[in-house]
């Protein structure tokens, strides 16, 4: 098995912990951390049958510790899944495979970077603000959710980032409204080379638009149903294009989660022609 290949494992729940609206898990999972890189993810398999699978996203990990390498995955409770996965208890056993799928590219130069996240989906982006921060690049966070239980830690993404902008659709935290209430502004104030996302599939594709508009890279996490991870059943599939314009099929689990969002078909992945 190589450095980089998938580990499947059998972890222990080692802490739960409730966090707004969300549950945060850490996790043994002997050979994961050690492989991780910001973007990848774990496949978890949920309820007694233990036949279905949940992607979750890795919001931190650590390579040392009393039990060894851990990582940390947050849980929104929602879904027969979700639920199940929330009200685990310390000491309970999951099986899980990871880490799965391409990672966030570095950028060579340490370029502003702007990171946007809504929900518990930007998990993946605390990790890559550490990543960017070690090569000195400068970071910017918007946080985006439906209250403030609905945002996830902003207070972390404070200790790592020049500035963070929130918002919320209630207003009961930061800006009211959505991601697009201060995307641009917030593009052209850290004076971003690259935005990263992470979240529903309409917050990314405006903010792909956002920045391609603005003349940035953006790159985007891709959040599609989950059945095997690893690409074999195809259940993820989804419409790229290339360099070149040509259209052609990448599976989000393998060839993503993260991909350019210049090159993602939004209209074929939202089931519109807007």
């Amino acid at each position: 098995m190589g450095e980089r290949d998938p580990r499947h494992v059998v972890g222990e729940v080692l802490a739960t912990r409730r966090a707004g609206a969300f549950r945060h898990l850490t996790l043994t999972a002997r050979g994961i951390p050690e492989r991780f890189r910001p973007g990848t993810f774990v496949a978890v398999s949920v309820a007694p049958t233990q036949m279905a699978r949940r992607a979750l996203w890795i919001h931190r990990v650590s390579e040392t510790g009393t039990f060894g390498p851990t990582l940390d995955v947050v849980v929104e409770p929602r879904g027969i899944g979700g639920r199940w996965l929330a009200e685990v208890n310390v000491g309970s056993r999951l099986e899980l495979t990871g880490p799965l799928g391409r990672p966030f590219a570095i950028p060579k130069e340490p370029v502003a970077c702007l990171l946007v996240g809504e929900g518990c989906s930007a998990a993946p982006l605390f990790p890559l603000a550490e990543r960017l921060r070690d090569r000195r690049a400068p970071v910017s966070f918007v946080l985006a959710g439906a209250d403030e239980s609905h945002l996830l830690a902003p207070r972390e993404a404070r200790r790592m980032s020049r500035s963070v902008q929130v918002v919320t659709a209630d207003g009961s935290v930061g800006n009211r409204g959505d991601v697009m209430t201060v995307l641009r502004t917030a593009i052209e104030a850290t004076e971003a080379a690259v935005v990263y996302a992470a979240g529903p599939t309409r917050m990314l594709r405006a903010v792909a638009e956002a920045a391609e508009e603005a003349g940035v890279q953006s790159q985007v996490a891709i959040e599609q149903p989950l059945s095997c991870g690893t690409g074999l059943c195809r259940g993820c599939v989804i419409d790229v294009r290339d360099a070149e314009g040509d259209a052609h099929q990448v599976r989000a689990c393998l060839d993503g989660p993260v991909l350019p969002g210049d090159r993602v078909d939004w209209a074929s992945l939202l089931g519109d022609a807007s």
